[in-house]
């Protein structure tokens, strides 16, 4: 068997070219079929992790995912507000530690703009408990201060101190704006890969002082409030979006959340965000599985490109072949090392792509966090990856029988005999 390896690794040497550019294929389809695979998994763990260490979010009754997409994710509105009698008296129950109200349904360029408390920024934390820090500046402390996502910054060039207007409703078109009260960027919030990126933070009393002039959902004609005089009004929030509610004990969640949801004064509905991002993980998991099958299809035809290469191959050896027989391999010794060598190949390629991954994770993962918030850091070769490099050795191994058997086949005469 040792010296069919050898003869293998020399026979391939001899045709360096051509089952280098296969080794190639097959390290690249290995390395994308992996990468896939781990921007899944960091893409799911980044998604479950959105909001860390809230132990329920709470919103008009809706449905679970609906409620998790406008309140954590800002995606979609809100099938009704809570007053804010509500939210004092969730606030006020004995098992409540903090509670942390949001308001939305306006908008800057796109970006959605969330009315809240400065408790957002001492108890909102995503991932491993990871809490808000500020790139620069500090929270909002005047009526008109705002407090921009890391996005929201660099996509749109904001610095420390540059005048910002709202915009009524969401979206980016035909939006009537609060141009008479312009904020301020007071501070800008490091990228943390979750929602708040994207998001424009202000005071729930700045959502009140630029709709005083409005009713209805639009500008009260010929009536306005200048922005230096919105403060003299009462601007205590008649209603909140939902609320991210922090318990003292959490083991006590279940008993606060049915007694949310059986909350006497308006329909409520109270969701443990792991569960319901589970739930919602399923809805848009979908996108995922098919990328990576596009990748698993890349792997197939890289091993479709080996088996041409050494079937295309067997006639330009029929006499290498032939020479060996001649010295006194067997048929079955043939078969071995036309098998030997796809599986040479396939394992040579497993460990480049593995190492082209390693390499491409450490050089773009400060640049992919950067710009598109996904932590991707290198690390060992998982279980589940190890089960996906398993399988992919095996098929190899079943492929290579094809030019195997094929060389298997070859007669010796026929390998000596010259052809006219």
């Amino acid at each position: 068997m040792k010296y069919l390896l050898s003869l293998a690794v020399r026979s391939a040497w001899n045709r360096k070219l051509t089952l280098g550019l296969t080794l190639m294929s097959v390290a690249l389809s290995v390395a994308l079929l992996i990468g896939v695979e781990r921007v899944r998994q960091d893409a799911q763990d980044s998604f479950a992790q959105s909001v860390s260490g809230t132990d329920l979010v709470v919103g008009a009754r809706t449905s679970p995912v609906q409620l998790m997409l406008y309140a954590v994710f800002h995606i979609g509105d809100a099938t009704n507000n809570i007053h804010w009698q509500t939210c004092k008296d969730i606030a006020a129950n004995p098992l409540v530690a903090w509670t942390i109200p949001v308001s939305m349904g306006d908008s800057h360029h796109g970006f959605p703009v969330v009315g809240t408390t400065t408790d957002y920024f001492a108890h909102f934390h995503y991932g491993e408990a990871e809490p808000l820090t500020f790139r620069g500046g500090k929270p909002f402390a005047g009526l008109f201060d705002a407090v921009i996502g890391a996005e929201v910054a660099d996509h749109l060039g904001y610095r420390i101190g540059d005048k910002i207007t709202l915009s009524h409703g969401t979206g980016d078109i035909g939006l009537t704006e609060h141009a008479d009260k312009p904020f301020t960027v007071t501070g800008i919030l490091a990228r943390s890969g979750t929602p708040v990126d994207r998001a424009v933070h202000v005071s729930l009393e700045a959502i009140e002082a630029i709709h005083l002039d409005w009713q209805g959902g639009a500008k009260i004609p010929g009536f306005s409030i200048p922005a230096e005089y919105a403060s003299k009004f009462d601007l205590t929030p008649k209603e909140v979006t939902a609320i991210l509610v922090g318990l003292k004990n959490r083991a006590s969640v279940f008993k606060m959340q049915r007694a949310v949801n059986e909350y006497p004064a308006e329909p409520l509905l109270a969701v443990l965000p792991g569960v319901a991002l589970d739930q919602l993980w399923q809805v848009v998991g979908v996108a995922e599985r098919a990328l990576l099958a596009v990748s698993g299809m890349v792997v197939v035809v890289g091993l479709c490109g080996l088996i041409a290469v050494i079937l295309a191959s067997l006639n330009e050896r029929r006499r290498e072949l032939a020479i060996l027989r001649s010295v006194g391999a067997r048929p079955m010794d043939i078969f071995l090392l036309l098998s030997a060598e796809g599986l040479f190949i396939t394992l040579s390629g497993t460990l480049i792509g593995m190492a082209l991954l390693t390499a491409l994770t450490a050089t773009f993962a400060p640049i992919i966090q950067s710009h598109y918030g996904l932590m991707i850091a290198p690390r060992f070769i998982s279980p589940d990856e190890f089960g996906l490099l398993g399988i992919v050795v095996g098929v190899s191994l079943l492929a290579s029988l094809a030019p195997g058997y094929g060389a298997y086949k070859l007669s010796l005469a026929d390998g000596l005999t010259p052809r006219i």
